[in-house]
């Protein structure tokens, strides 16, 4: 395989990825330690639907996609009830946000040969132009968790004892799930509805499993995110598959064996 070939044709989606993995890593820690993965999940593939919705109107990608997620914010906001689990009610408007974006694309020719790259991301079709764009969006949200980081980590350690000391909750509830919503229009194009969970959520979970402190976490995760996107895109030009399921699974297999080790080492102490 040429190497050098191969950099110029996959130097826009390595450094897309790069810079995308700046923002997954905090916003995962914060999602894990909020406990608020499926709430990713329902903004990911809700994203789908925000992309037939635009079609139809003859509106932007990203009017589409943006304007959903304030739409889920707010029926979130809304069916806020204590005899419904919020899993429960995310998963319900995850599913039927799903099933309500495959049906529309499916009626529309211009968007079903696209499909594919919409579930599963087509990191390859980004050029050098996109760039600016996401690097410009990507360090508007860093800078948004870097000022709000503290409260974040106050609410998300203990929640009732932030509120006391002035952490405006609800406030800072909406800024981070509009940075998800910011994320889920960016990695669109990388890794797809269906897999954008996977991006925030392994790295982080892998980085649990290794740190010692919260500072710790996010910088383990912002180095296994870009080590399983770097691996994950590579690999995939090796092996001649889809750029988006090839790092999922890279990460994955990461997560895995950091785990299995500690397993492995664990065990072995005992019998010592």
């Amino acid at each position: 395989m040429n190497v050098m070939y191969w950099l110029g044709i996959l130097g826009p989606a390595w450094a897309a990825g790069a810079i995308l993995a700046c923002l997954s890593a905090p916003l995962g820690c914060l999602m894990l330690w909020r406990r608020m993965a499926f709430f990713a999940d329902t903004l990911a593939h809700g994203s789908l639907l925000g992309v037939a919705l635009a079609a139809v109107w003859g509106l932007p990608l990203w009017v589409g996609v943006l304007g959903l997620a304030g739409v889920i914010v707010a029926v979130l906001w809304v069916m806020h009830d204590k005899r419904l689990p919020m899993d429960a009610v995310l998963a319900f408007c995850a599913s039927s946000l799903l099933c309500g974006g495959l049906l529309i694309i499916n009626q529309l020719p211009q968007l079903r040969a696209q499909l594919l790259g919409y579930l599963f991301g087509d990191l390859m079709a980004l050029e050098w132009q996109n760039i600016p764009m996401l690097l410009g969006l990507t360090v508007l949200g860093c800078l948004i968790l870097y000022k709000t980081w503290r409260a974040q980590l106050r609410l998300a350690i203990h929640a009732d004892i932030a509120i006391t000391e002035g952490v405006k909750a609800g406030l800072q509830r909406l800024l981070f799930m509009a940075l998800l919503a910011l994320f889920t229009l960016l990695a669109l194009r990388i890794v797809g509805t269906l897999l954008m969970g996977a991006l925030l959520v392994i790295p982080a979970l892998t980085a649990r499993l290794l740190a010692q402190s919260p500072k710790q976490m996010v910088i383990i995760a912002c180095v296994l995110a870009q080590l399983g996107l770097s691996a994950g895109l590579w690999g995939s030009v090796w092996l001649d598959v889809s750029s988006g399921p090839a790092i999922v699974l890279t990460m994955s297999l990461g997560f895995m064996m950091v785990w299995g080790s500690q397993r492995v080492l664990k065990s072995n102490s005992l019998f010592l």
